[in-house]
C-alpha cells in the first residue's frame, strides 16, 4: 500500500468474525468509532443439539457471510471504496468456521486491493473495551472469560500482551455449559445458569475453588465441574429424583426440596470467587490501576457486579463492554485490527486459519 495512512484523519476498518457460531461484520473508524455492528447468531440452531456442531456452524457461515457484510456496509453508509483495511479473525476457533471468514476477507482484499489484517480472537475481546471506553489506554489488566478461553492478561501496549495466567483445562464458559446440561437447563448454559441462580442461595453448597501449584494466576474449572456432577450423583444415590417438568426443576427427597437454583448459584459463586481471587492478586502484584473484563462470560451480571465491587474496594477503575460486545462480534475485531494496522501489521493472501493460535503469535 503506497498511501500514507498516517496523514488520514479517518481509517475505516471492515471487520469479519466467524470463529464459532456467530457470523459477524462491522465497520469501525479509528479503532473506537463504531459505525455498524451486524451479528447473525446460530444459538437457536445449535440449541437443538445441546451445543455447537462445527460442521453446521461452518455451513451457516457460508450462507450468511455475504449478507452480514453487505448489511454492515449499508448501516455504516459506506461501500468497499471507503474501506482502508479488512480485519478478520484467523484464530483461535473452529477451523472450518474460521476458514469461511478468512477466505471471504482474502477475496475482498485481493479483488479490491485493500490491505488485510489478521486478528487474534482474544485480542479482539480485549479490544472491545476500547469502543465504549474512549479514555481506556494501556497499560491495564484484562480478564478474558469465554466459552473457549480464560486468560488473565497484562496489556502492556496496543498489540502487546503478557499472559499472566490461563486455564489448565476447561474454560469458565465451557464449565457453565457442562454444569447447565447436568442440572437440566440445556444450552446455552451461561445465561440460563445466571437466570436461575437469582432464585438460589449461593452459599448453600460449598463447591471447591482450585488453586494451581506453580501457576499462581492459572485457572482450573474441571475439578469444580466434576464436584457439581459428583454432588448430583450423590443426591441421586440417596434417592433424590430430578423433576425436569420445567426449567425450575427441583430435586425431591423426603419432602425436602433442594432447588436447582441453589446448585446453579453455588457453582456460579465458586467460578466468580476464583476469577476475582486471581485478578486481585495480579492487581496488587503489578500495581495496576485499571482493570477490564471481556468475553462472553463477562456479560454475566453477577460476575460483572462482583468485579465492579472488587475494583471499588481497591480503588481501581473498572471497564467492561456492553453485553452485545462481550459475545463474539466483529466490532471488537475492527478495534484490534485498527491498532495492528497503524502499527504496520499486514497479512498476506497466504493467511490461513489457525485453530489453536496462541496470543502474541
Amino acid at each position: 500500500m503506497t498511501e500514507n495512512t498516517e496523514t488520514k484523519k479517518e481509517i475505516k476498518i471492515l471487520a469479519i468474525e466467524s470463529s464459532c457460531d456467530e457470523t459477524a461484520a462491522a465497520v469501525v473508524v479509528n479503532g473506537r468509532d463504531l459505525r455498524s455492528n451486524v451479528i447473525s447468531s446460530q444459538i437457536a440452531l445449535h440449541t437443538l443439539y445441546g451445543g455447537v456442531v462445527p460442521e453446521i456452524a461452518s455451513r451457516k457461515h457460508i450462507e450468511k457471510i455475504n449478507q452480514v457484510i453487505e448489511q454492515a456496509l449499508s448501516d455504516a453508509h459506506m461501500t468497499l471504496d471507503d474501506i482502508d483495511a479488512i480485519g478478520v479473525t484467523y484464530g483461535p476457533g473452529l477451523v472450518g468456521a474460521l476458514l469461511v471468514g478468512v477466505a471471504e476477507a482474502k477475496a475482498i482484499a485481493y479483488a479490491r486491493n485493500i490491505p488485510l489484517v489478521g486478528v487474534h480472537h482474544i485480542e479482539g475481546h480485549i479490544s472491545a473495551n476500547y469502543i465504549e471506553n474512549k479514555d481506556l489506554e494501556p497499560p491495564f489488566l484484562a480478564l478474558v472469560v469465554s466459552g473457549g478461553h480464560t486468560h488473565l492478561v497484562r496489556v502492556v501496549d496496543y498489540g502487546k500482551y503478557e499472559i499472566l495466567g490461563r486455564t489448565r483445562d476447561d474454560a469458565a464458559g465451557e464449565a457453565f455449559d457442562k454444569v447447565a446440561r447436568a442440572i437440566g437447563l440445556g444450552y446455552p448454559g451461561g445465561p440460563k445458569i445466571e437466570k436461575v441462580s437469582h432464585e438460589g442461595d449461593p452459599h448453600s453448597i460449598e463447591f471447591p475453588r482450585a488453586k494451581i501449584v506453580g501457576g499462581v494466576y492459572d485457572f482450573s474449572f474441571s475439578g469444580l465441574k466434576s464436584a457439581v456432577l459428583n454432588y448430583l450423583n450423590g443426591c441421586r444415590m440417596k434417592g433424590l429424583e430430578i423433576n425436569q417438568a420445567d426449567v425450575a426443576a427441583s430435586f425431591q427427597m423426603k419432602g425436602i426440596s433442594i432447588v436447582q437454583a441453589d446448585v446453579a448459584a453455588s457453582f456460579q459463586k465458586a467460578v466468580t470467587d476464583v476469577l476475582i481471587g486471581n485478578a486481585m492478586k495480579a492487581i496488587d502484584e503489578f500495581k495496576m490501576d485499571k482493570f477490564a473484563i471481556a468475553g462472553g462470560v463477562a456479560s454475566n451480571g453477577v460476575i460483572r457486579h462482583a468485579m465492579e465491587e472488587m475494583c471499588a474496594r481497591k480503588g481501581v477503575k473498572f471497564y467492561r463492554p456492553s453485553p452485545i460486545l462481550c459475545t463474539d462480534n466483529a466490532a471488537m475485531i475492527g478495534a484490534a485490527a485498527y491498532y495492528d494496522f497503524i502499527a504496520g501489521k499486514r497479512s498476506g493472501l497466504d493467511l490461513n486459519a489457525v485453530p489453536n493460535l496462541k496470543l502474541g503469535e
